[in-house]
Parts: structure tokens; sequence; C-alpha cells
């Protein structure tokens, strides 16, 4: 089991940029992991993905305002979002996989372990 930390929630104002980041408890080298993000009401969806090969994929909503990437020396996983609006309101969670290969940003159910997320609030 993978123990997984989020931190760099913020309110921020509609425009601006954060920086997430996913601190694991073991080595993330290998392992598929992706960052998701709910509202309530509404079902976690995926965001980003990033295989232990460290080949990225993005939800087509946020491509080109998000990069995901990993710091190996550090175990951390980050995400980065520019351009916030709004709708990125919600809180965001990292998850863990077992294996290297992703499937897509849309699997909820091939990631084992998760965090217990970090609220972003972006103002209009």
């Amino acid at each position: 089991q993978v123990h997984l930390e989020e931190s760099g929630g913020d309110s921020v104002q509609a425009g601006g940029s954060l920086t997430l980041s996913c601190k694991a408890s073991g080595i993330i080298a290998l392992l598929c992991m992706g960052w998701f993000r709910q509202t309530p009401g509404k079902e976690r969806e995926g965001v980003a993905v990033i295989s232990g090969q460290g080949i990225p994929q993005y939800e087509d909503s946020v491509k080109g305002r998000v990069s995901i990437f990993k710091d190996y020396t550090k175990n951390t996983m980050y995400l980065r979002i520019n351009s916030l609006v709004p709708e990125d309101t919600a809180m965001y969670y990292c998850a863990a996989a077992r294996y290297a290969s992703c499937p897509g940003v849309t699997d909820r159910s091939y990631f084992i372990d998760w965090g217990q997320g970090t609220q972003v609030t972006v103002s209009s």
C-alpha cells in the first residue's frame, strides 16, 4: 500500500496558477499515478495521469493548461494548473495504481491508493 498526501490547494483568483503536490510513502518511479477532482454531488473525474515511464495523459478540457510530472528524488507527483477558471474549483485527489502503464484518465477503478484531497477554489 502507498500512502499519499496532497498539498498545495488554495483559494485563488481566476487566471492564476497553482501547483499541487502529492507526496508518496513509497517509491513511485514505476507506478502509474493520477490526479482526480470532485465537486459536491458529482462523480470524481480524472484530470491527468502519468505512467511509470513518465508519459502523461490529460483530460480534454484541461489540455494546454495542466501539466503532470514526478520528482523521483522526492517521491512526489505534481499537478501544475495554469489559467485557472471557476470550473476548476474542486477537491483534488492523487491516486496510485499497482502497475506502470496507465489506462487513461477516466478509469478510476484502476487506481488502488488514494490521498485525502486538497481543496482548490477559484473565484471570478
